[in-house]
């Protein structure tokens, strides 16, 4: 998306008062996982609440979506703590998840009256993703291993990864990455595609990524530790929870159910296996003795 479209994606979803309705808004932004997360807490939600649940999702990144929560667009939506506190929060990234989450949490309550739950239970880092091929061939197992020849490596990101703190130009400082040209940046959506089809040779895919292990996929280790935590939080208008306290009680029992592995099976089944994401949760909460 380029500033153009952007702004007018901005503006249309905006432009007029918070919703109407009596209910709760869940959003998401637009990949898979987050698609899954945003069902995921709509169905979950509609267990607990006597009011309708509205779905306002694929809202673009996270700037997109942390400005429909402060226009009252959506009520709450999954977010990552080390994007909080890079992107949103502007402070320096830090490598432990409890204190990354109680900055999160207190910046979020003092400066925009929002509230950040505990985590669902697994981080979704940034992943430097390979072709399984390559990278044993090339006997690549660190990101320090990928810098060394990183001369002959394209690389793919996503539109967000090229301007993030957390992103591109540190991750490129803090190894000495000097790719053969310059990023090519596409939609997360065709990240993998690229790598399959050698459009590229590494992507920066994300940890959870149903794709990774179905595509014989090889995410490098990141030996410097340049990534923050990236654990998934429900954030949720104060607005909200005021009116129906229950809410925060639903979601409170969320807290450290989703393993790792778990979503990545949840991602896998819509990226992979083309199923719909609305019955992939429903499948999920049907079978989880935890969420029964």
């Amino acid at each position: 998306m380029d500033r153009r479209s952007f702004l007018a994606a901005l503006a249309l979803l905006l432009s007029g008062c918070a919703p109407k309705h009596s209910g709760l808004t869940v959003g998401s932004k637009n990949f898979t996982e987050q698609l899954v997360l945003g069902e995921l807490l709509a169905q979950y939600l509609g267990r607990f609440c006597a009011f309708p649940i509205d779905r306002r999702f694929y809202l673009a990144g996270t700037y997109i979506c942390h400005q429909a929560l402060l226009a009252g667009r959506i009520d709450t939506y999954v977010e990552y703590t080390g994007t909080a506190l890079v992107a949103i929060l502007k402070e320096k990234p830090g490598a432990d998840h409890a204190a990354v989450f109680n900055t999160v949490k207190e910046l979020y309550s003092r400066r925009f009256g929002l509230e950040v739950l505990p985590s669902l239970g697994f981080d979704n880092t940034f992943a430097m993703v390979m072709r399984g091929s390559d990278a044993r061939r090339l006997r690549l197992k660190t990101l320090s291993d990928a810098a060394a020849i990183s001369p002959q490596l394209r690389l793919g990101v996503g539109y967000e990864f090229i301007e993030r703190p957390d992103g591109y130009k540190g991750l490129s400082a803090k190894y000495g990455f000097k790719f053969k040209e310059a990023p090519r940046v596409m939609d997360l959506g065709l990240l993998y595609r690229a790598l399959q089809n050698h459009q590229v040779d590494m992507v920066a895919g994300s940890n959870t990524d149903g794709l990774i292990a179905a595509l014989d996929l090889v995410v490098l280790e990141d030996d410097r530790h340049y990534f923050p935590p990236y654990d998934a939080v429900p954030i949720v208008r104060r607005e909200m929870l005021e009116r129906h306290p229950e809410v925060a009680a639903a979601l409170q029992k969320l807290s450290g159910r989703i393993r790792a592995e778990e979503m990545r099976r949840m991602n896998y089944a819509v990226d992979g296996e083309k199923k719909d994401a609305a019955e992939v949760v429903k499948d999920f909460l049907t079978h989880s003795a935890q969420l029964s």
